[in-house]
């Protein structure tokens, strides 16, 4: 196993998330542990730059659709009722950021969500400073309270089967209606437990917030898996993300309704995710070369 996170997603019945943000029925909690902080104050740019230079960019259709399958319907641990369906958000996503800690680290959440936001079409997601309007918490506590703060949101029985299970570092969790649309999501972060953890928390956890509620270690190249840490929003996963946004992929369709739309929804996804992925320098169209380039990439990746 790596150095870094253990991560851990427990899929349960949560009333108390419901209370706490909203009215939906509660289906899950997605949990990150690490078995110890990576790096020091000011370790995020060399570690998070030499996973960039090791990034992989070019996945085969089947490693991509088996990735979505795993990541996107099951759950590590599971209590109730099993439903491998697609949950996601059918409306503009909503995030309050709640700083409660030092440093504030409110400035690098919105961030990452316009980082989010460009990097998955037809998702519309921003930050507001309305609680009220929003449908989605991220809460940012000091690492010492994560624990206090669970059990403060999911009440001491339920905390307690959390701590059995791991120990977590930091959490998602969402609220779902019976469509299996998300409607409430909540996130607990620590901002003093490394710039790295930090990092690679946030958008692990946001994005497990959107839809992506798996770990599963035999997708090496997620960062749901419990081995594997990033601190950006890797390429790969991109490609999960925006299979699960296309708007053909709906709430609640299983496993066999999704796997018949992939031949149309695929093409999409990787025709985004190369754009998004251009040179921040490039033209918005890009030149000629890269047009061509990009549309012979498009075509060999279709035939594998």
């Amino acid at each position: 196993m790596s150095a870094g996170k253990l991560n851990k997603n427990i899929f349960f019945p949560l009333s108390r998330i419901a209370e706490h943000i909203g009215k939906a029925t509660a289906t899950f909690v997605a949990l990150s542990a690490l078995t110890f902080v990576i790096a020091p104050v000011h370790a995020e740019n060399p570690d998070i730059a030499s996973r960039r230079a090791a990034e992989r960019h070019d996945f085969t259709n089947e490693e991509i659709t088996d990735g979505f399958f795993k990541i996107a319907f099951q759950a590590e641990l599971q209590v109730g009722p099993k439903s491998d369906r697609v949950r996601k958000f059918d409306e503009p996503v909503r995030i309050f950021i709640d700083s409660k800690a030092q440093p504030d680290r409110s400035a690098e959440i919105a961030t990452i969500v316009a980082d989010i936001r460009r990097r998955i079409d037809h998702l519309d997601i921003d930050i507001t400073d309305d609680k009220e309007a929003a449908n989605f918490v991220v809460s940012l506590v000091a690492d010492r309270d994560v624990a206090a703060t669970i059990r403060a949101r999911y009440g001491a029985s339920r905390a307690n089967r959390i701590e059995k299970a791991l120990t977590p570092q930091c959490l998602s969790g969402i609220g779902k209606d019976k469509q299996f649309r998300i409607r409430r999501a909540e996130v607990i972060l620590p901002v003093d437990a490394g710039d790295f953890t930090f990092y690679d928390c946030a958008y692990e956890e946001l994005l497990q917030g959107l839809g992506a509620i798996n770990d599963d270690p035999s997708v090496p190249w997620t960062m749901f898996n419990d081995d594997v840490q990033m601190g950006f929003f890797d390429v790969y996963d991109q490609y999960l993300l925006n299979i699960l946004y296309d708007p053909r992929i709906r709430p609640g369709m299983t496993k066999s309704e999704v796997e018949g739309l992939l031949s149309g929804v695929l093409p999409a996804a990787r025709s985004f995710v190369s754009k998004a992925n251009l040179p921040a320098q490039a033209d918005t169209h890009g030149t000629a070369a890269d047009q061509r380039a990009a549309a012979q990439q498009d075509r060999d990746a279709s035939a594998n």
